[in-house]
């Protein structure tokens, strides 16, 4: 188990804050080029997720801990930053939505139990399971992505170690091996950061594919609060060439940029 390997520095309760910080940082500057090789493995997740999606599929994240709160957090990003439903995107985590703030013991050993949770969503052949385990060993993610494959459902996952029992159980695994943590173990640290940029990559391909991004502009995104407000009247004072209060009566009128846009063309 790569994730599991000694770190390459030691001592470190010896070291200054300035060698703990510059260690860290030449380990984290790793990650990117070990997403890079796997980028062919998750341009077939990414694909095999728009056709489903396509079809009225949803997006399914399913994870223990560190990596259970990165499923989390992408999918709960998705609706306010694409406009898309709430349950279109799902991440769930074992132990539940507790155990996003506390810890929940054993939690994730329980190889039934995101079957179960899944349920709770009415599961169907047309969605997509991801699993996210750094180990690559984790019984929710793997007990999961076997009944979710047996149903039909396009199975994926992000792991960092190579040839796991995760990437066996699923038919696109993504394994972006980041070597030992600079702590070790510890990895909410290499192997997080590798999940976060690899789930940035899957949800917002999966969106601009989908049609929820013009030029670069989020244009479905959810106006609620004043910044994304400001952007807003911003994004359709200049692909419209109105005036900032035009733009705004046009928001107001319509609810979101696609709508002020599409309307103003069309009237």
């Amino acid at each position: 188990m790569i994730t599991e390997t000694p770190s390459h520095y030691d001592h470190l309760e010896q070291m200054s804050v300035h060698d703990l910080l510059v260690g860290i940082n030449n380990e984290d500057k790793t990650v990117p080029l070990a997403v890079e090789k796997a980028i062919p493995q998750i341009e077939a997740l990414v694909a095999a997720t728009v056709e489903r999606m396509r079809a009225g599929g949803r997006l399914f994240y399913i994870g223990a801990g560190t990596s259970g709160r990165l499923g989390v957090v992408d999918a709960s990003e998705c609706p306010p930053t694409y406009g898309v439903p709430f349950d279109m995107v799902i991440g769930l985590i074992a132990g539940g939505d507790g155990a996003i703030r506390k810890a929940v013991e054993f939690a994730e050993d329980d190889p039934e139990q995101a079957w179960h949770d899944m349920q709770a969503y009415n599961l169907t052949p047309q969605d997509v399971v991801v699993g996210i385990a750094a180990s690559g060993r984790t019984p929710y993610v793997i007990g999961g992505l076997q009944q979710a494959r047996a149903a039909g459902c396009v199975t994926g996952c992000v792991v960092c170690n190579p040839g796991s029992a995760v990437a066996a159980a699923c038919e696109f695994p993504v394994e972006v091996v980041v070597g030992p943590e600079f702590v070790t173990g510890s990895t909410r640290m290499k192997s997080g950061t590798a999940q976060k940029l690899v789930l940035n990559m899957l949800s917002t391909s999966v969106m601009i594919r989908l049609g929820r991004v013009k030029g670069n502009k989020m244009i479905d995104m959810q106006l609620s609060n004043h910044k994304l407000q400001d952007r807003a009247a911003r994004m359709v004072e200049n692909e419209l060439g109105v005036s900032r209060d035009e733009a705004e009566a046009l928001l107001a009128q319509f609810g979101n940029v696609r709508g002020a846009i599409e309307g103003y063309q069309q009237g």
